[in-house]
């Protein structure tokens, strides 16, 4: 009776931590299923921006005089801002997700997006040296998104 009653204690206690092992291992399963999805949609909001800046580097580069390039440009602009919606939602969810290092490199993203937009405001404004200061941030911001790509990869595969 005593041999019967200890197996029981020591099957119930297996079936515990097995419980217990299953229940942390799903949860990894999900944290990092989580920050994939969230961490792939600011990818790809990324991706949309730079193509939008490289139509507008193309505004710029095209050699029509700027009240021709007018149209495209507010037109870009206002595309500009629906995309940096977007960007700015999927940054939130990366600031819920996690982990702190990855979300300030996402916030580093948005922050990147700024100067172009203000030469792309400036320009729209009638200044005539926006358009080089404009092609001179797509490369701070590629590099955000290029850093904040590392760090996700490392985040994704080691939550």
């Amino acid at each position: 009776m005593l041999a019967s009653w200890v197996t029981s204690k020591g099957t119930s206690r297996a079936a515990q931590i097995q419980a217990a092992a299953t229940e942390r291992t799903q949860r990894v399963v999900r944290v990092s299923d989580a920050r994939r999805t969230a961490y792939v949609s600011l990818i790809e909001q990324a991706h949309k921006m730079a193509e939008l800046y490289w139509a507008t580097s193309d505004v710029f580069a095209s050699g029509s005089p700027r009240v021709e390039q007018m149209p495209q440009l507010k037109e870009l602009r206002s595309s500009l801002r629906e995309e940096y919606g977007k960007l700015r939602h999927t940054i939130w969810v990366i600031r819920l997700e996690g982990p702190d290092d990855v979300a300030d490199a996402a916030e580093s993203i948005r922050l990147a997006t700024q100067p172009p937009y203000r030469a792309l405001e400036a320009s729209i404004a009638g200044d005539p040296e926006s358009g080089a200061r404009f092609d001179e941030c797509y490369d701070p911001f590629w590099n955000s998104v290029l850093a904040f790509v590392s760090l996700a990869r490392t985040a994704v595969h080691d939550p």
